[in-house]
């Protein structure tokens, strides 16, 4: 089931990005993370699975620029391969394309991740080694919002 982040989720949230460290982020990410959710908490939302939380994914439009932005997508390394996070992606998508002041759907990911969102139409348009911390490039990809 997906729906939108509530804050008694922050633990449960942090436990599974923390599962993918260091593997798909660097451990100072946990902390932006935290701080995202602050922020944006409005804009995230949750993946639940048999009654628990297993992943999510944020998004943000950007009316400056005309963006739409996945942001913090991540699964519990136990539900890999399982389709889930194909479907919290289209999720995102959808509430993405509907919003009228998004031309480009964005994500800035890394190399690790890159892969999945070309599987969606993403193409990369922008590598900044080290970006997120040293091992770990900015991969920055774009669509249009068809």
């Amino acid at each position: 089931m997906i729906r939108p982040y509530n804050p008694s989720d922050h633990d449960a949230l942090l436990d599974v990005l923390k599962r993918n460290v260091p593997a798909n982020f660097a451990p100072e990410e946990v902390g932006d993370f935290e701080q995202y959710l602050v922020l944006h908490g409005d804009h995230y939302q949750v993946f639940e699975h048999d009654g628990k939380v297993v992943g999510g994914s944020g998004y943000n439009v950007l009316p400056e620029t005309k963006e739409g932005r996945i942001s913090w997508i991540f699964f519990d390394p136990e539900y890999a391969g399982k389709g889930l996070g194909k479907q919290l992606t289209y999720h995102v998508l959808g509430i993405l394309k509907d919003e009228p002041e998004v031309d480009k759907l964005v994500v800035r990911t890394s190399q690790m991740a890159s892969p999945f969102f070309e599987k969606f139409g993403f193409k990369l348009t922008d590598v900044q080694k080290d970006y997120w911390a040293e091992g770990i490039d900015l991969y920055y990809m774009e669509m249009g919002n068809e």
